[in-house]
């Protein structure tokens, strides 16, 4: 019986040290790539980025074959939306604002975590570049496990984004 109730206490007093850790860790990790684009206007690129028909031009998951598609009623702008299919997924990309030089999308999957986007283009005059940044902020929950998740978010995600973004890069420079 003693056996036991040390075993109990001992995993109690593991599970509220980890708790306590996982308190330190942000529930809103970050990640964030960038890219600069050569001889390029900022409206080419804007073009491309505040439309969503038009990302099958440049992001790998869209010019996949095993991803489906379907659109919103507007599909640029800010109100634009879609549902990818992928893997019997159904995740919703909504694009909430859109400035000059920005927008925000927001990407939301049952079961799953949402995540805030801000992509950012700015023209570099003296060099004919325009860089973007993408910045990519996933909402956890409290829970230890998906603190510990944030971890690891950057290495997971991280070259999504940047296939994305060289994807576009590749697209605006042809």
């Amino acid at each position: 019986m003693n056996g036991i109730k040390a075993i109990l206490f001992g995993a109690v007093g593991l599970f509220l040290v980890v708790t306590l850790l996982s308190l330190l860790i942000t529930a809103n990790p970050r990640v964030a790539r960038m890219v600069v684009i050569n001889t390029a206007s900022k409206e080419k690129v804007m073009a491309q980025l505040t439309d969503l028909a038009n990302w099958k031009n440049w992001h790998p998951v869209l010019a996949s074959d095993s991803v489906s598609v379907s659109y919103g009623k507007i599909t640029s702008g800010a109100g634009a939306s879609c549902d990818i299919t992928y893997n019997g997924k159904t995740t919703l990309v909504a694009i909430t604002a859109v400035d000059t030089a920005a927008l925000s999308v927001e990407l939301r999957a049952s079961g799953e975590n949402d995540i805030s986007n801000q992509i950012v283009a700015t023209y570099i005059p003296a060099m004919n570049q325009v860089k973007v940044d993408w910045v990519a902020t996933t909402h956890l929950h409290w829970y230890p496990w998906e603190k510990f998740y944030a971890i690891f978010i950057d290495k997971l995600t991280g070259p999504g984004y940047e296939a994305a973004l060289q994807g576009l890069k590749t697209y605006i420079e042809k």
